[in-house]
């Protein structure tokens, strides 16, 4: 039956300059692997999820089983197959041999063979049915292929509690693979497939069970803070910001944007301000500053004149968050001090 599927690893938290190509290539790789195996409906649609702390896919259309093939596999030019009296040659025997066992014919004869041109020459041709694999295979395969073609900037080894050593990015400690609702038995960095996660590090402590492939979001969002979309959790970020704005207007270069997206997965705007005398040093300074060691958000009047009160992107919700706001407070300071007096 095709159904959904869901493969997810659950990590440490990755280098956020490196996410969103981890993220795609992640996807991409898991993909290419099973569309090269046919395990993909032609109207198959991929998602691709990345945050902090994992990397995810869930394509639709995707079938338990490929489906079985037709194949043509070349046996030998006739000038070999056949000794001079016509009859099939020593090679000839011995290559029909392996052939019937990789095939699972109970043998193979000459009689079963075609006899066709190939290029200025003849050779024997043999046509079988080669059953579909398990989708188990195919995902295995896959993600295998995946992993080892990502672009990772620098590897890191690490122990599983076994004693056994690990190379990738960074730690992983889960691993989803879901058909559906139905595990796929695979395995992957010392880790053995299940349907559980976990969600945000601080705002939800307990694991998730994704009951189903298509409910993965969803569950993530409502039951673990986590929005798992790249592209989603960038745009609340742009619309939360623009709302913290007001009559203001907010520096957001697509950069910055990307690279804080990177930072959260439960992303809320907090005001801070700095002092007003700062506001001497010329604007372009304070914004640099601010952007490139802070990655806080300026805010200007209608006239482009630098504010005092800037915006940050935290990865906490609380009810009470002047303890982030003094911190980051006192944080840009120094920095502005610096721009002051260079």
């Amino acid at each position: 039956m095709n159904q959904t599927l869901l493969v997810e690893l659950l990590t440490e938290e990755l280098p956020p300059k490196a996410l969103a190509k981890l993220g795609d290539a992640f996807a991409t790789g898991i993909v290419n692997g099973l569309k090269s195996r046919d395990f993909l409906d032609a109207d198959a649609v991929a998602t691709a999820y990345a945050t902090p702390r994992r990397l995810a896919v869930s394509i639709t259309g995707v079938r338990a089983v490929s489906p079985d093939k037709s194949i043509r596999e070349k046996v030998l030019p006739v000038s070999v197959a056949l000794d001079k009296d016509g009859l099939p040659s020593a090679p000839l025997t011995k290559k029909l041999a392996a052939l019937a066992a990789s095939t699972g014919a109970a043998v193979i004869s000459v009689g079963d063979l075609e006899r066709a041109v190939d290029g200025k020459a003849e050779s024997f041709f043999y046509t079988y049915t080669a059953a579909g694999s398990a989708l188990q295979q195919g995902l295995q395969a896959a993600l295998e292929d995946s992993i080892a073609k990502l672009p990772i900037p620098k590897v890191m080894s690490y122990q599983r509690p076994d004693g056994s050593t690990v190379q990738f990015v960074r730690p992983v400690h889960k691993l989803i693979a879901l058909h559906g609702t139905g595990i796929v038995p695979i395995s992957i960095l010392g880790l053995a497939a299940g349907n559980s996660t976990l969600g945000h590090r601080f705002l939800s402590t307990r694991e998730m069970v994704i009951a189903d492939a298509d409910s993965y979001a969803t569950v993530l969002e409502q039951q673990g803070k986590v929005i798992a979309s790249v592209a989603t959790r960038k745009e609340t970020i742009r619309s939360a910001l623009l709302a913290a704005a007001g009559a203001d207007q907010v520096l957001m270069p697509e950069s910055l944007l990307d690279e804080v997206n990177a930072l959260v997965e439960w992303p809320v705007i907090y005001e801070c301000r700095f002092e007003e005398e700062f506001l001497a040093v010329p604007q372009e300074c304070l914004i640099l500053t601010m952007q490139t060691n802070q990655k806080y958000f300026a805010l200007t009047d209608t006239a482009g004149r630098l504010r005092s009160r800037f915006l940050i992107v935290s990865n906490l919700a609380t009810d009470d968050p002047q303890h982030i706001i003094t911190g980051n407070e006192r944080v840009v300071r120094p920095r502005l001090s610096d721009a002051k007096f260079f």
